[in-house]
């Protein structure tokens, strides 16, 4: 998807200065700049439709048509779908008809809280999640702190090796759950907190889900985006959110398509290219306003606006 920065173009580099002087990390940068204008996946979080109660069959068609990638979904979504008398393999030979992947689902198990019994219905409910996922191709999985979020005092190095055993469970089921930041909670809510849980899990397999809202909502500098390798990032959730209301008060229903916010998404994604990201970006959006829409107008409109973000990025 982009051009390796190689031997040849370091030569070319150096080639361009004075004998004996040192390529400059701009000079390097613009080497490794993304070849194309689609440098990262693209998926639909369905939750940018969630308003409108469509069912997960229709949201698969509205991705595949709006010209997305990839699809993540919700396990309530899926879990209704096999409620009502869907199989899952009509539903993965449906999103391989389609080319459709399953880059990540939202799921909400207990995985983290400090109560054991608590926490083992958390697993259970999660291996029980992964499996469905995995006969549909599903690949990831988000972790977020649920049930934690009220929680002031959550030791984070019980949280890292919760999110150990959480991980456990996805090598035994093949999808990979990735320890999610939720702006609005009292923990795991900043993004040191998230890199900790991971970096102290202590597994090779560990890795990041971070959202652009959320990051702003919890408190955290986009900058500390560059700490982290971007291998260790699959899947990006991408929004944006207005200049008001003020981030204390700013709601997940105030999250807006991609450059009609005050987001710094042009640094982001330069960021994010620049730490080796080569993942997904996700759309993920509560819009009550843009839920009375067509939602595949919507999911239209939001792909656009990701794509036309990217581009000016690097452009």
């Amino acid at each position: 998807m982009h051009s390796p920065l190689t031997r040849r173009h370091l030569l070319k580099v150096a080639g361009a200065t004075t004998a004996g002087a040192v390529v400059t990390h701009e000079q390097l940068a613009a080497q490794s700049s993304p070849a194309d204008e689609h440098p990262f996946g693209y998926c639909l979080n369905t939750s940018t439709i969630q308003g409108q109660k469509v069912p997960l069959i229709e949201q698969v068609r509205i991705a595949a048509s709006a010209g997305y990638n990839g699809i993540e979904i919700w396990l309530r979504d899926l879990d209704k779908y096999l409620a009502e008398g869907g199989n899952l393999p009509d539903l993965k030979k449906r999103l391989e008809d389609l080319n459709l992947s399953v880059e990540s689902a939202i799921g909400f198990a207990t995985w983290i809280v400090d109560d054991a019994n608590q926490r083992q219905a958390g697993l259970e409910q999660a291996r029980r999640d992964m499996a469905k996922l995995r006969q549909i191709g599903g690949k990831r999985i988000a972790a977020p702190p649920a049930g934690a979020t009220k929680q002031t005092d959550l030791d984070l190095l019980k949280a890292a090796a919760r999110y150990h055993a959480l991980l456990e469970v996805g090598r035994q089921e093949g999808v990979v759950p990735q320890v999610e930041l939720w702006g609005f909670s009292q923990s795991l809510h900043r993004l040191g907190e998230l890199l900790y849980v991971a970096a102290e899990s202590g597994a090779e397999d560990a890795c990041l889900l971070p959202d652009v809202y959320h990051l702003y909502k919890g408190g955290s500098s986009f900058a500390g985006l560059h700490l982290i390798s971007g291998k260790k990032i699959h899947v990006f959730h991408v929004n944006d959110y207005p200049a008001t209301p003020s981030r204390e008060t700013i709601t997940d229903a105030h999250r807006v398509y991609p450059g009609d916010g005050v987001a710094p998404l042009t640094d982001i994604f330069k960021g994010l290219w620049e730490t080796g990201f080569r993942g997904t970006l996700s759309l993920e959006l509560f819009n009550r306003d843009y839920w009375k829409q067509d939602p595949l107008s919507v999911a239209r409109t939001g792909l656009a606006k990701m794509k036309q973000s990217v581009r000016r990025a690097f452009s």
